[in-house]
């Protein structure tokens, strides 16, 4: 039976471009969230480590007072190794070149950077390990240092200091004092910008450096944020398995999944938890990038709520029209269990005329290739 247009009530038709109207938003909104989520690179970073989607992204952050030092990560990072090890978590052998994981840390604190008779007092982020691989900064000239640089003497400055101390972006490869000790700009960034950075604490002149200068020539606050992509076989093991081996009551440590962080079972776990969310027992100062994170997941959350609204109203919709046509049918059950019994009985002699068919094909194919043999 065809639904003609003109056939239709005025409250019939509100009824279906309203319908039609929230699948169109709920489309829009899942194509927003996406869009927003996979341009947060400091959380893609399991997806730029492995397209083979085995890996996952945890980060960890330090409450005030828990000691952490680089002894701390080098311990964690043994008795990963060893139970890695021991539920035959290894790389292919084909892959000699490869790592099975990659991690960092970072602590901020204040250092002072100076060029010949200009100096500024800045905030600073130290870092080691692949901190870079973690947060790919917009660089505007130079590259990123390593932890693993034999030479720790390395800075990347964002480009107001860069201005302050040289008058200009493209300083890489020069020097800036810190101390008495000569460092090398290795590079320049463009620093994020917008009210989310803002919030975020990311409105300041920042240098990175490595963690040891810090503690050696600046003010350091400690570690408070340390990083991991690593092997994840099962949903959840990578964060389990961090929890387990960081060995830390619950009240220093809060452990962050970020690669599944805007699916959508974790985002209606922070609708779900939004007047508890903002009640911290856990006196840790979040950096900016994970302020940033935090930000997005509340957006994120509440475009979730919408989605779920918009799509809601079309569902309803046609389960409110199958009930009616189910209420005005014609038929019974009957009916339908007399069509199937015929539907299969035709079903079965359409199978038994098909395999007559294929024997008759088969004496006639025969009978030619003997003709043929005469």
């Amino acid at each position: 039976m065809k639904i003609r247009a003109k056939n239709l009530t005025l409250r019939q038709k509100i009824c279906s471009v309203v319908g039609a109207v929230s699948f169109v938003l709920f489309l829009i909104l899942t194509w927003l969230g996406g869009h927003i989520a996979s341009g947060l690179l400091d959380q893609q970073t399991a997806k730029r480590w492995s397209e083979e989607k085995d890996t996952a992204q945890i980060s960890c952050f330090f409450s005030q007072g828990t000691e952490v030092t680089a002894d701390t990560v080098l311990r964690f990072e043994s008795e990963l190794k060893k139970s890695l090890q021991e539920e035959s978590i290894t790389l292919d052998s084909e892959n000699s070149g490869a790592r099975l994981w990659a991690d960092a840390y970072s602590g901020a604190g204040k250092i002072t950077l100076q060029n010949g008779k200009k100096s500024v007092s800045a905030k600073a982020i130290g870092v080691a390990g692949d901190f870079f691989l973690f947060h790919p900064l917009k660089l505007l000239d130079g590259s990123f240092f390593s932890g693993s640089d034999v030479m720790q003497d390395y800075v990347v400055i964002d480009e107001d200091m860069a201005w302050q101390l040289f008058g200009s972006n493209d300083v890489a490869g020069m020097q800036v004092m810190i101390g008495d000790v000569p460092h090398i700009v290795s590079g320049v960034i463009e620093r994020g910008k917008g009210r989310m950075n803002d919030a975020a604490g990311n409105d300041v002149t920042c240098v990175y450096l490595s963690y040891s200068s810090l503690e050696k020539y600046g003010d350091t606050y400690g570690i408070n944020c340390y990083e991991i992509v690593m092997p994840n076989p099962i949903t959840g093991y990578a964060l389990k398995m961090v929890q387990e081996k960081m060995g830390m009551e619950e009240n220093q440590i809060v452990c962050v999944e970020n690669s599944s962080r805007y699916s959508t079972l974790p985002l209606w776990k922070v609708l779900l938890s939004f007047m508890s969310r903002s009640m911290g027992e856990k006196a840790i100062i979040y950096p900016y990038w994970e302020n940033i994170a935090r930000g997005w997941e509340d957006i994120l959350a509440r475009l979730l709520l919408l989605r779920g609204i918009f799509l809601l109203i079309p569902c309803v919709m046609i389960i409110v029209l199958a009930v009616k046509l189910w209420r005005k049918r014609t038929w019974n059950w009957r009916d339908v269990l007399e069509f199937g019994r015929k539907g299969i009985s035709m079903f079965g002699k359409g199978v038994v005329r098909l395999g007559k068919g294929a024997k008759n094909y088969k004496k006639k194919v025969e009978k030619e290739a003997d003709l043929d043999d005469l």
